[in-house]
């Protein structure tokens, strides 16, 4: 079996939970391989496993131009507009070279995490494709008044690109999907789950004591922190936030091994504080039309508070960590088997 794997390269959260869903296809078909065409950086999947390594091969390529971040926290929303309008100005020369490349592929399905280049490449080849995302780009960027005024056409051909989609999963803290209405199922979180045990977790990291572990989390864009002041609290014992984690480790391991994350409410952190019971304390970020949705939904399934940014950037953290420890669990406890769920669908379009 072919398959083709257009992944966001916006972030890290979507390149997370396109890892976790590669691994469930390969369980169900080991002899698959895997075309990923992304921007995101390649060594994030390396996290794949030695199992799987060899069955997917990585290609950069720029499938959709998502939100330009100044840094995790702050957008430029002016940029976001002129590089959505200088990519679809070419849309329908990009749509033609990906058919094109699926032919070569022999590829039996597309998924789209959610790139609307994978659903009209896919259309024009005459593949089956499957959408896979908690959003979908004409939503967000319904968000901001400027693509009216500087780029009316670019929210259209989004709509008509997503039209094309055999099928849409629909994953939860979600928004948008109207052009996919028709296709769309719902499905449970798709996250990454440490298995290992937390104390070992720390153990590795030379933490011990009683005081609360606090991870900071701000993915592929940062943060400007007070490192310093952070590492010298005498009332939590901070995890050094990195990208790659040490040796041996992976970044869910990290998590799990937390008992807050800071960060700012994105699905790739949510969803992996959900699987791994780990609480988040949050701060806003920018106007961005997913964290209304996220802020009202949390609570809900998820152990969570809000800090400001303020207080965020001069490292006044301790009584929010406190505070947050001491609220009660949240009243639900969500699946987090998207990923078998989405497999499986995946795999009965495909071979019935």
């Amino acid at each position: 079996m072919q398959i083709v794997f257009y992944v966001s390269g916006h972030g890290f959260g979507h390149a997370s939970r396109a890892i976790e869903l590669v691994r469930a296809l390969l369980t169900r078909q080991p002899h698959a391989r895997v075309v990923v065409r992304t921007a995101a950086p390649q060594r994030l999947f390396g996290t794949i496993g030695v199992t799987h390594a060899q069955a997917i091969d990585v290609q950069a390529v720029e499938a959709d131009t998502g939100i330009v971040q100044v840094d995790s926290l702050r957008l430029d929303e002016e940029d976001t507009v002129r590089q959505a309008a200088r990519f679809y100005a070419t849309f329908d020369r990009r749509v033609a070279g990906e058919a094109d490349l699926l032919r070569r592929e022999r590829a039996d399905v597309v998924i789209g995490d959610m790139p609307p280049l994978a659903f009209a490449a896919a259309s024009s080849a005459g593949v089956p494709s499957v959408a896979v995302g908690n959003f979908t780009w004409d939503w967000i960027y319904g968000g901001y008044p400027a693509f009216d005024r500087q780029a009316p056409d670019v929210i259209p051909q989004i709509r008509r690109a997503y039209s094309t989609a055999t099928r849409a999963l629909r994953l939860p803290l979600h928004g948008g999907f109207e052009p996919m209405a028709a296709v769309t199922r719902d499905i449970p979180f798709i996250a990454r789950r440490s298995a290992r045990d937390p104390a070992d977790t720390r153990r590795a990291l030379g933490l011990d004591g009683d005081r609360p572990i606090v991870l900071p989390s701000f993915g592929a864009y940062g943060a400007d922190l007070p490192m310093e002041r952070l590492r010298h609290s005498d009332r939590f014992t901070m995890i050094e936030p990195v990208q790659d984690p040490p040796h041996g480790l992976l970044y869910q391991d990290l998590v799990a091994a937390a008992d807050v994350v800071v960060s700012k409410p994105g699905y790739g952190i949510v969803s992996e504080c959900i699987a791994n019971d780990t609480a988040l304390l949050y701060t806003s970020r920018g106007r961005f039309v997913e964290y209304d949705v996220f802020v009202e939904a949390m609570p809900r399934v998820l152990r969570c508070r809000y800090i400001p940014q303020e207080d965020l950037l001069a490292g006044r953290w301790a009584d929010a960590v406190e505070a947050l420890l001491a609220q009660p669990p949240p009243p639900e406890r969500p699946r987090v088997d998207g990923a078998d769920v989405a497999a499986d669908t995946i795999m009965n379009l495909v071979i019935g």
